[in-house]
């Protein structure tokens, strides 16, 4: 099941402009996988990048010059990134959002080209 969720990720993502690459009022869009390095080897979104949600005030700065800059959190339900995205706006960032699980992260693509 895995396997097939990360091929469709491969496959069907890049073609809508949800990787990171889409823009949002002129900034490019940070998309970040907060989940452990284990599970972001075995499927992440195409163009995401991996900060472990205990560690992402540490390695922010690496990835966002800008605390405007847009930035996509995703985990496995959303609990992490819910936890990094308070960390974020707590360092001051102002422009993140937690998008939930991988899962809903897929459903919301989906819905996307459906439209």
């Amino acid at each position: 099941m895995k396997q097939l969720l990360v091929v469709l990720i491969a496959v069907l993502l890049p073609l809508t402009g949800f990787a990171t690459g889409a823009e949002s009022g002129g900034e490019e869009i940070l998309w970040i996988d907060v989940r452990t390095a284990e599970e972001y080897s075995a499927g992440h979104l195409p163009g995401a990048i991996n900060i472990n949600y205990t560690e992402i005030t540490v390695f922010i700065g690496d990835h966002a010059e800008s605390k405007e800059r847009p930035i996509k959190l995703y985990c496995g339900t959303g609990r992490r990134a819910g936890i990094a995205k308070q960390a974020l706006e707590e360092a001051g960032y102002r422009n993140v959002s937690n998008e939930g699980g991988l899962g809903d992260v897929m459903a919301k693509q989906e819905q996307q080209q459906q439209q």
